[in-house]
């Protein structure tokens, strides 16, 4: 999984709320075991219109978001069925972190196992935020050392996260990277317990 320390970049904004998962990835693309290849089907049904043209009315068709990596979205971002594949779809498109004042627990926790940093912030920020990004090319500074979030413009807002979750980002250590910290110690079980390795 690929490490989380800062990163700046262009911001996207969807002002919409309880967007889920199913939009996020709808579930005629979930047939597909690897995690690449899902940006392509990002908010699939906003994207795109019947005949498979962009709808030029959808917020991330606009060309001054173009390239966007920095998700500025409503309150509980990610709701619905627990499909992992939203996770994949957002971080293959090119996001890196997700702001919104709330997310849906399983999104959330998905966030953490595959290197995207969903952030926390009040509804006065977010809306600060929306008013910001109004403005064409307006990118964000996320400093995960400092806890901090900040633009050109003088702009800095702290944001709290759970210190294990930011050793993880901060490492690039997914569920199965912290399993091999422990190699020597399960080696050690295994042969003291007759197990084949």
């Amino acid at each position: 999984m690929q490490a989380f320390t800062e990163h700046t970049g262009l911001v996207a904004s969807m002002d919409r709320a309880n967007v889920d998962t199913d939009q996020i990835i709808p579930k005629q693309f979930l047939k597909r075991i690897e995690r690449t290849g899902f940006g392509q089907f990002l908010f699939f049904d906003w994207r795109f219109n019947d005949d498979g043209s962009d709808n030029p009315e959808f917020e991330l068709n606009q060309p001054e978001v173009k390239g966007a990596s920095v998700l500025l979205a409503r309150r509980n971002f990610g709701s619905g069925s627990s499909r992992e594949h939203a996770v994949w779809a957002i971080d293959d498109y090119g996001f890196r972190v997700v702001l919104a004042p709330s997310f849906a627990d399983i999104f959330y926790n998905n966030c953490f196992k595959n290197g995207c940093l969903p952030i926390h912030l009040t509804e006065e920020q977010i809306e600060d935020l929306f008013q910001r990004a109004a403005t064409t090319g307006y990118q964000l500074t996320v400093d995960l050392n400092e806890k901090t979030i900040t633009d050109e413009s003088g702009l800095s807002i702290s944001f709290e996260l759970d210190e294990f979750r930011r050793h993880k980002l901060l490492n690039g250590l997914d569920d199965i990277s912290l399993t091999l910290q422990q190699e020597d110690k399960i080696t050690a079980f295994e042969k003291t317990h007759g197990i084949a390795g």
